[in-house]
């Protein structure tokens, strides 16, 4: 059987809007990051493997997948559910992962969890986070961006800086320009068009794009 090339990472918090799984896959390789069973359950999705301390999980959502593989960790350990769920579909040779949920009101959490899917290691994936009303898509070369026109999305350096941004789509274009981490220069950029391009010459970019994401 062919590897899968695309995974979805359930992660926990809040519940996410079950109009999503219209834009998700439905051949890839389903991996729940503990409590991201209770997303999956929400969401009738299924799930190939649970990957977590199992500490945070309901039992309900533990004996609707009772079929499922566990890869358990124990909890006191170095790496987030989150991150060890990420790795767990690396290892399964995947070159896209959508990240569903995650939000669960606390700041450091999403900091944390925005600065992971953007850090050197999966670079090599093309990676998109949906929390919330919020789509984040991690930029490392290209990328193209679909959204309804009109609305919002802001572009931030991470990691380091990020040379020779080029944009097309937005009200606002950047041509060979650098965005710099802390800066505000690609803060609330506006789509005009419903796909747009992003690419950075050197560095990492988080696009951010909030509310309606339909074209």
């Amino acid at each position: 059987m062919d590897e899968p090339r695309t995974a979805i990472v359930l992660a926990g918090g809040d519940i996410v809007d079950p109009d999503v799984i219209e834009d998700l896959p439905h051949d890839g390789f389903n991996v729940a990051a503990d409590s991201g069973l209770d997303q999956a359950l929400a969401l009738g999705l299924e799930v190939d493997l649970i990957v977590g301390d199992m500490d945070s999980v309901s039992p309900e959502a533990l004996s609707a997948y009772h079929e499922v593989p566990i890869e358990l960790h124990p909890t006191d350990k170095d790496q987030t559910d989150l991150e060890l769920a990420l790795r767990a579909a690396i290892r399964m040779g995947v070159d896209r992962i959508i990240i569903v949920g995650g939000s669960g009101g606390r700041l450091d959490h999403f900091l944390a969890n925005a600065l992971l899917i953007s850090s050197v290691d999966f670079s090599e994936v093309d990676v998109e986070w949906l929390t919330g009303d919020a789509r984040l898509h991690v930029v490392h070369g290209t990328a193209r961006l679909h959204c309804a026109p009109g609305r919002q999305v802001s572009l931030l350096a991470v990691h380091g800086p990020a040379r020779g941004v080029q944009t097309d789509g937005f009200r606002w274009e950047l041509t060979d320009e650098d965005l710099l981490p802390g800066a505000t220069r690609g803060v609330s950029n506006i789509f005009e068009k419903p796909v747009a391009t992003v690419s950075v010459r050197e560095g990492t970019l988080l696009a951010i794009m909030t509310g309606d994401m339909s074209v």
